[in-house]
């Protein structure tokens, strides 16, 4: 292919092929190391041209391609856009650092040339490049940024679902219209649904990509605030003394490895603050306790009680999964009947929800990490009881203390500016030109969100699709501070945004 056009819809794949594999071109930099400290020293240098200029390069760091790739293959497709199946690899990652650095700019509407060229690198005690292994070329037809009519694009009108009523209350629809249009184009993507409460009714209701009102979503993390609120329902019936209850109480820990008192003694409020000491942090692909090192295992709560303890970590944030499947598991210990049934008796069927689906982890409890699908409308409810303060069509379904509590700052979060955890709940705030609105929120690799507004009367929920993506979270922070609390709160803001593609 000599050509090609690249619009917010395409895809963009890229195929090498090599003389011999990686690992031959790395031995003639650093004949001295084996083939082990190669992989974990070096990888392809990726760079890319744009007109005849270098925009970016990038040495990939260690770990993918797998090492026996690396050191057996000479062919590789991999997508750098892939609008169906990504997943965020770290071809996908690749080409998304590109954009944010310089590539963004350099792709304007018109007619580019693409540039790439593929060599070795070993970094030991200094970085060593080699010759160009591969190379190629590409006449780009680049059309990114389409302007959006939003009278193109009707919105849905919703109609009343199991309770929840139809809200009247107006809002800027030709700001919506310009989002959906957005969506559709492909501009903002792998978004599924949307769906606002205002006052506890249904005001915005909006679909894409394939879904509906009844389709169960995978919110991957979202699911973990559902644990939360179970923790707090069973404490509320005596299953559980309060969140200052300690893992030993509940777990033999002579049979775990990795023997230390402050281990025995984490509670359940460190591990509903992500702040237990054991040495497990999903943001580090080091940590022993990374989820990923979990899921392969076939116990993962023995994995997670195995793992080593840290003083330096407890009471400190850290992103834990572990430690939320360690809660989930507990919990089914505790109440009555297991936990499925128990969530299914005291919240799902008090809030009117039938239909969702639990994965499992492989001992067969509810996988409390992120394993719960509903459809978004049910979702939106579930936020609703939060913004009710626990009450729920005259019943009080989960203590208002509870509510007060997980809707708290608990814990500052690390490296992010007046952003904090409260109990398996985020708290942040959505900046609307100079004004702020204080939100908390679950959020779910993807870029799904139940967003619980504090001081406004709104609960918005954001379906998504996007996982791995690293636009997954920043595009959903754009649609809810330039489009979707304009619209609701008719901020007299007039010209509508032309979002960038690649943002």
């Amino acid at each position: 292919m000599h050509s090609y056009v690249l619009s917010p819809k395409s895809n963009l794949f890229v195929a090498i092929k090599l003389q011999k594999p990686l690992i031959y071109y790395q031995q003639i930099l650093a004949p001295q190391l084996t083939d082990t400290e190669l992989f974990q020293q070096g990888n392809f240098q990726f760079t890319l041209w744009i007109d005849g200029k270098v925009i970016y390069r990038s040495n990939l760091s260690p770990g993918a391609p797998m090492q026996e790739m690396q050191c057996k293959e000479v062919t590789f497709k991999r997508p750098l856009i892939d609008q169906i199946n990504g997943q965020g690899s770290w071809s996908e990652s690749f080409w998304n650092r590109f954009l944010f650095n310089g590539g963004e700019k350099a792709l304007t509407d018109g007619q580019h040339h693409l540039k790439m060229e593929i060599r070795p690198y070993v970094n030991a005690d200094n970085l060593l490049v080699g010759d160009i292994i591969a190379s190629g070329e590409l006449q780009l037809s680049v059309s990114l940024n389409p302007v959006i009519d939003p009278d193109k694009y009707k919105l849905q009108h919703p109609a009343t679902y199991p309770g929840l009523k139809v809200s009247k209350a107006k809002f800027d629809r030709r700001r919506i219209q310009q989002l959906k249009g957005m969506i559709e184009e492909g501009i903002f993507k792998k978004l599924n649904g949307i769906v606002v409460l205002e006052h506890g009714s249904l005001l915005i209701e909006e679909y894409f990509n394939g879904e509906n009102r009844d389709s169960l979503h995978d919110p991957r993390s979202v699911g973990k605030s559902f644990a939360s609120t179970l923790t707090g329902i069973a404490i509320a019936d005596g299953y559980i003394k309060n969140e200052d209850q300690t893992l030993d109480q509940c777990y033999d820990f002579e049979k775990y490895q990795h023997p230390d008192p402050d281990k025995n003694k984490t509670t359940i409020r460190e591990l509903l603050t992500m702040s237990a000491g054991f040495d497990g942090n999903d943001e580090d692909p080091t940590s022993p306790g990374n989820e990923e090192n979990m899921y392969p295992t076939a116990n993962w709560v023995d994995f997670t009680l195995d793992l080593p303890f840290r003083k330096s970590l407890q009471r400190q944030w850290h992103y834990f999964t572990a430690g939320v499947v360690v809660l989930g598991d507990l919990l089914d210990k505790q109440v009555q009947g297991g936990l499925e049934s128990y969530a299914d008796k005291r919240l799902f069927v008090p809030l009117g929800i039938r239909k969702y689906r639990w994965e499992h982890t492989p001992q067969g409890v509810p996988n409390t990490a992120g394993g719960i699908r509903m459809n978004a409308l049910d979702f939106a409810k579930y936020g609703q009881l939060y913004k009710n303060g626990g009450h729920w069509n005259g019943k009080q379904i989960l203590p208002q203390a509870w509510v007060e509590k997980s809707l708290s700052k608990q814990l500052m979060i690390p490296e992010r500016e007046k952003e904090y955890y409260g109990y398996l709940f985020w708290n942040k705030c959505f900046h609307v030109g100079s004004k702020a609105y204080e939100a908390y929120y679950c959020a779910g690799n993807g870029g799904n969100y139940i967003i619980i507004m504090n001081d406004i009367p709104y609960v918005i929920v954001i379906t998504a699709s996007a996982y791995g993506q690293a636009y997954a979270h920043k595009q959903v922070d754009r649609i809810v501070s330039e489009f979707l609390l304009p619209a609701l709160l008719n901020t007299g803001q007039r010209s509508l945004p032309q979002v960038p593609y690649f943002y």
